[in-house]
């Protein structure tokens, strides 16, 4: 890729992904509802995806910035998971993804969980790499991206006031 290419914005559908998953017996607890660690697997695959195509390489988590659990999920549910890329700094991407169950039966959704993760891409010796910027085209994009913004900016206020309580 030419540093060009590699810098040229892209909208968050470009990158948006989009996957399903049913919920098995191995998935659950024993009360019959899907593992929150199988959720957050699935959550974490989908969102590197995005992550991969919007910065066209590697990606990792750096964290698993917020996640929650809003309605439980059977076993027997469709589960129907969206990641997209809701904001970018210079080598780093905050990922949202939407999960929804699904009642096979009757095709109602229901939202059961949302989360936000960041990653970092890299270069070919496994170092921070710049990503390309967002191309925002719609207000449901920009408010996204406003509020992934707030999100960093928060988290890093609060990592410094825990470095600095630390100290004394």
């Amino acid at each position: 890729m030419s540093s060009t290419n590699e810098l040229s914005p892209k909208s968050p559908q470009e990158s948006a992904v989009e996957t399903r998953h049913v919920v098995l017996p191995n998935d659950a607890n024993h009360y019959g509802t899907a593992f929150g660690g199988a959720i957050m697997s699935w959550i974490d695959l989908i969102a590197v995806m995005a992550a991969q195509r919007h910065s066209g390489r590697e990606a990792v988590t750096v964290s698993i910035d917020r996640i929650n659990f809003i309605t439980p999920i059977q076993i027997g549910d469709h589960v129907n998971l969206k990641a997209m890329v809701n904001y970018v700094g210079t080598t780093s991407m905050e990922v949202g993804v939407q999960v929804n169950r699904e009642n096979p039966y009757t095709g109602e959704m229901v939202r059961a969980t949302t989360a936000y993760l960041s990653f970092v891409a890299l270069d070919e010796n496994k170092k921070p790499a710049r990503v390309p910027p967002l191309k925002l085209e719609t207000d449901l994009e920009k408010r996204r991206y406003a509020e992934g913004k707030m999100r960093i900016e928060m988290a890093k206020e609060f990592s410094a006031k825990i470095k600095a309580s630390r100290k004394t």
